[in-house]
């Protein structure tokens, strides 16, 4: 029962089993008593609110916010004991912020619920009863079977039955969820593939087993169990079965599919976890201040509490004449009247505790994010794509970063792949002007010591090929040449993933190849840039890949079309760091094909010019271009039979099916015949240099984190600036084992050590950094944080984020930066305290899940240099301004304790309280906030060591902050002081002898107050709009137009009206405007001195750029 329960609320999922059993159309067994698996409907939920819990949990969470909850107590305080001051004080600005707050997020959330019922509500086709049905996507029940027709997007994660291609496949784009625009293949099964009507699917039964839903897109284990005439038919499924809801059908005019996960339980919507939340220094700082400011205000509680019952200790101050206590008041505790006095100074005082500052840095932070989008040397033409925010909350992070991870391929490079070199059994070729030009020199070659191989593209047939070739260096062995390199393309041609745009394969399955269709007009797709371009050159040189047409792979070599019969596709996976196909020959023959990373194709080669191979490989990899082995391997017929049954069996697995698949792909990719080694070339982007010497200039070390192998990556390094010629490089290569790691680690500490004075840049390798960080954290960052540049080559993405860990948690803390353009970068990513996603080529999941996305890794100078740097110093002067002015406010509040017997009289008027945080001084701060260019932004990217005078969180140390306090409280004696003396014994200031009352005293303190914080705030400002100028003196001006109108009218709503004709009197008096200028000027006077003072004498870096521009 206690289950039925915790499974209604949501506590519980309906399911525990590890799998789950589908019975397709709901078609459940007649015999025995079978209870079928609960599953949940279809229907997205990404609204956080309901109508009825709203109010709720709105108010909870934000109650959790410590300064919320801090004036909520006060104003039950209020509520409850007599204190000095109404709880209308607390309680309006702590509706406001609640209000404010609760808006925004009920608007949010109400966008939300649109677009849920949009999504939930879209029509979509079942089939029922024998019929098609229309019905709401949010009716789809698991075992539905649903139809899907061109360029429409999967309503729930279906397994495919059939489409209107006999084949049974389909083409889809999943670029909603991981950003990636190449067509993918999905096929099913040949039992079902031939299903292509309602009336044929209604006869259809068949049970699919499979996984519980999972988050990972790419991976599906299951397997169908079909019964036809009384047999069981068991085929397995696979992430190619597989549709996943928010993908699009593409290039196919419809399609059927069993639902097997629906609405929160489909990949996609397990994949809108939120991202852990991110804090910045800044909130971390205020956060501390707030804890100081508490301190303090505990503090001035205590003390006027004890100071008044120190006062009332003489009798006649205990019960004055003119002040009888009741009888209630003698007989009560003593504890409790202590305990009630000291609470009600705490609310007296309370407003030492900002709680618009929450208020103002939301709004700070949220309407500047809106410059970074609006900033046009941020904007890419070629691309159309700008700047984009995801996170607001970490504006000002972006002027602290000290460490920058940078991925390699496709942030600091194009991702733009061009076929560049390659080594076919041990000769090395380069391509130059669509000809393969081999290394060495020829019997028969005119070239002298070049001879080259005419594009195969343009010539008919294999005997113009033999006479007008030069690729033979004899007659004898041209053939077996030939030969060599056919297969070679061959194998470029056919071990890949790459699809062709649907009007080329739709004229090419009718029939054979028309002369007429030139290789130049096939469109390839890929979702890998080396894939695409290899298959390109091989294209360019003969050997054409033209299509898929099912299980045929449609190749023409030299204009004759062959099909390759494709039997198995072992895939990539970045533990193998290689990917198979297994094909059949038109001659029959069953071939293997492996294409992968030299370090996993040559351990397992047992033929072919392994060494010349290899020295080929290192070769491409110092001139930086990337490369990939090519081998082959021929099955007999028994072999092929050994290997088809355990495929079979692994792929049919339910439990453990990845590692039985590993097994299995090791016992095949063995034993292998070397053709050679491919080498694309990845040109760097715009600017990478000049940007990477920026960022060291500006005190932040780069480290970069890429899964090439080192000599490629050492290359690209060299390249763009981040390693010097004339740095000392330091390796910690193939390390085997703990104590090899530790000694190599030990030596390198010597020679940084020996060699101080030198720069050193580090390499490592993604097995060495294993073992390096298993057993030798603490000697791995000594050495690296000696280094002024690192590099890490080989690394798997979980690598990229444990090595951004290690670095967060270090002793210094230092703020971090990840940038990258791939789903393989997103763990470091969201690992890092910022988090930079570049719109690349390789599709827009790591844009999504960063904190900031941008379009080429040349813009992440003005990112940091003038957005971060213009954004920590907004915020870093807002936070401290705001403590100020309120210790301005509060400190004269206590000091007229002493002067009225720490009767908890209230210095201010109630509404003057009230509104001084949210009309008086708010808006020139915010406005400030926002604007504020203390210096030009041209000035800034052209000088980024002005970027180290703010790092490590500068503008709000604890030195900084203790001035502004102290500039509070001395502005504070100022103010209370200063009218004290000059007007508080002087009885005839008033023309009718009239003496000034404590209202007056306070209005007095009130105005001074008023005018010198909003004038301190015009001394910090730099930079003047018309709107600096409307906030800040227009806030003064409001200020005394509200206290004319407050103070000249008797309000009827309001019960006591102390300030009535206050403001006027104390106007009319000649003393009281001398000494409002002179305390203004006092005040303020110190300040300018002491900037002047600073400035000449202890100028800082940003103040001589300010003068010298």
């Amino acid at each position: 029962m206690w289950r039925w329960v915790r499974q209604q609320l949501g506590f519980d999922p309906p399911h525990q089993s590890d799998t789950r059993t589908i019975y397709i159309a709901n078609r459940f067994p007649q015999y025995g008593h079978y209870t079928p698996q609960k599953f949940i409907d279809n229907r997205i939920i990404s609204s956080k609110y309901t109508v009825w819990n709203f109010v709720p949990k709105n108010l909870f969470e934000q109650f959790r916010r410590v300064a919320n909850f801090y004036f909520l107590i006060i104003f039950l305080v209020q509520l409850m004991i007599d204190t000095p001051t109404s709880p209308v004080t607390s309680g309006l600005p702590l509706f406001f912020v609640i209000t404010v707050t609760a808006i925004k997020q009920g608007y949010e959330d109400w966008l939300r619920h649109i677009s849920d019922n949009e999504v939930n509500g879209a029509p979509v086709y079942v089939v029922r009863s024998g019929g098609l049905v229309t019905t709401r996507s949010k009716n789809i029940r698991v075992g539905d079977i649903v139809r899907v027709a061109k360029n429409e997007i999967f309503p729930a994660d279906l397994v495919l039955l059939s489409s209107d291609r006999l084949d049974g496949s389909c083409h889809v784009t999943t670029a909603s969820l991981d950003g990636e625009t190449n067509l993918k293949t999905h096929v099913a099964v040949p039992e079902t593939a031939v299903l292509q009507t309602v009336a044929n699917l209604d006869t259809l039964i068949a049970v699919v087993e499979c996984q519980q839903p999972e988050a990972d897109l790419y991976r599906f284990m299951g397997r169908m169990t079909i019964t036809q005439q009384m047999e069981e038919i068991v085929r397995p499924l696979g992430p190619e079965s597989l549709l996943l809801r928010g993908a699009r059908l593409k290039n196919t005019k419809e399609i059927f599919g069993v639902a097997v996960y629906t609405g929160m339980e489909t990949k996609m919507a397990l994949n809108y976890k939120s991202k852990s939340q991110k804090r910045s220094a800044v909130e971390k700082s205020m956060n501390t201040f707030l804890i100081i400011y508490l301190i303090i205000l505990i503090s001035e509680a205590i003390i006027s509490t004890i100071l008044k019952y120190t006062w009332q200790a003489e009798e006649k101050w205990d019960e004055p004449w003119y002040n009888q206590k009741t009888e209630h008041q003698r007989n009560s505790s003593k504890i409790l009247k202590f305990i009630s006095d000291f609470l009600a100074f705490l609310v007296l005082y309370n407003f030492i505790i900002p709680i618009s500052l929450y208020v103002t840095v939301e709004l700070q932070k949220f309407l500047g994010s809106f410059f970074i989008g609006w900033d046009l040397d941020l904007y890419h033409e070629e691309s159309d794509e700008k700047a984009q925010v995801n996170t607001s909350d970490l504006n000002e992070e972006l002027g602290q970063v000290e460490y920058v991870f940078t991925d390699k391929t496709g942030t600091l490079t194009e991702n733009e792949m061009q076929f560049r070199e390659c080594s076919i059994n041990g000769t090395k070729y380069q391509e130059i002007n669509g000809r393969l030009v081999s290394e060495g020199p020829t019997p028969d070659s005119s070239e002298g010591n070049l001879s080259y191989l005419t594009s195969l593209s343009h010539v008919n047939n294999l005997s113009h090929l033999a006479a007008g070739s030069s690729f033979r260096t004899s007659p004898e062995n041209g053939t077996e040449l030939i030969k060599e390199h056919d297969l070679f393309f061959k194998a470029v041609s056919l071990c890949h993933t790459v699809q062709i745009s649907s009007v080329q394969t739709d004229s090419i399955g009718d029939g054979p190849w028309q002369s007429s269709f030139a290789p130049a007009q096939l469109e390839y797709y890929a979702s890998s840039p080396d894939e695409k371009a290899l298959v390109e050159a091989a294209a360019r040189f003969g050997i054409v890949f033209v299509g898929n047409s099912g299980e045929i792979m449609e190749v023409k070599t030299l204009g004759k079309l062959e099909r390759y019969k494709l039997l198995h596709i072992l895939e990539f996976d970045p533990d193998r760091r290689r990917m198979s196909v297994i094909v059949q020959a038109p001659s029959g023959e069953k071939l293997l094909f492996v294409k992968g990373a030299e370090s996993s194709i040559l351990p397992e080669c047992i033929g072919g010019e392994i060494e010349k191979t290899k020295i080929h490989v290192d070769e491409f990899a110092l001139k930086g271009l990337r490369t990939l082995c090519m081998a082959y391997r021929q099955f007999t017929s028994k072999e092929y039979e050994e290997i088809n049954r355990r495929l079979f069996e692994a792929r049919t697995a339910l439990q453990q099916r990845e590692e039985k698949l590993a097994g299995v792909f090791q016992f095949i990719e063995k034993d292998l015949i070397l053709l050679g080694a491919t080498a694309v070339e990845d040109k760097l982007q715009d600017k990478v240099r000049e940007t990477i010497e920026a960022l060291r200039m500006a005190g932040i070390k780069v480290w970069v984190l890429t899964g090439d192998k080192h000599e490629t990556a050492v290359s690209v390094s060299l390249s763009c600036g981040h390693f010097h010629r004339t740095m000392n490089i330091l390796e910690l290569l193939n390390q085997k084992s703990d104590s090899e790691c530790a000694e190599k680690l030990g030596q390198l500490a010597r020679r940084i050590r020996e060699d101080h004075v030198i720069q050193h840049g580090l390499v490592v390798d993604g097995t060495s950094l294993s073992l390096a960080l298993r057993e030798h954290e603490k000697l791995f960052m000594d050495v690296c944080r000696h280094c002024s540049a690192v590099m890490c080559c080989r690394m798997a993405p979980l690598q990229k984020a444990k090595v951004i860990r290690l670095i967060k948690i270090s002793p210094e803390k230092p703020i971090t930066l990840a940038i990258g353009d791939g789903a393989n970068d997103v763990s470091m990513i969201q690992e890092a305290h910022v988090g930079i996603g570049i719109m690349g080529k390789e599709g827009r999941q790591a844009a999504r899940n960063s904190d900031y996305a941008i379009a080429r890794f040349k813009f992440l100078s003005k990112l940091l240099f003038v957005h971060g740097h213009f954004y920590y110093i907004r915020i870093a002067t807002l936070v401290q301004y705001f403590f100020y002015k309120n210790v301005c406010f509060i400190t004269p509040q206590f000091l007229y304790q002493f002067y009225c017997l720490f009767s908890q009289q209230t210095l201010y008027d109630s509404v003057y309280l009230t509104l001084y945080n949210i009309c008086f001084t708010s808006l020139p701060i915010l406005i400030y906030s926002l604007l504020e260019q203390h210096i030009d932004p041209h000035v800034l990217q052209n000088k980024p060591t002005l970027y180290r005078d703010i790092s490590k969180n500068r503008q709000l140390s604890m030195k900084t902050f203790l001035y502004w306090t102290t500039l509070g409280f001395s502005h504070a004696f100022i103010f209370f002081f200063g009218s004290y003396f000059l007007i508080g014994k002087d009885t005839s200031l008033l023309g009718n002898g009239q003496m000034f009352g404590n209202w007056t005293f306070g209005t007095l303190v009130f105005t001074v107050m008023v005018i010198t914080v909003t004038a301190k705030m015009a001394l910090e400002t730099h930079f003047w709009t018309w709107i600096n100028h409307l906030v800040t003196w227009g806030s003064i001006l409001f200020y005394f137009v509200f206290s004319l109108f407050y103070g000249g009218i008797l309000w009827p709503f309001l019960s006591s009206q102390n300030m009535y004709f206050v403001f006027i009197q104390l106007l009319s008096s000649g003393s009281a405007w001398f000494a409002i200028i002179l305390m203004v000027f006092t005040c303020l006077f110190l300040d300018i001195v002491k900037k002047v003072f600073d400035r000449q004498f202890h100028p800082t870096n940003i103040e001589k750029a300010q003068a010298s521009f």
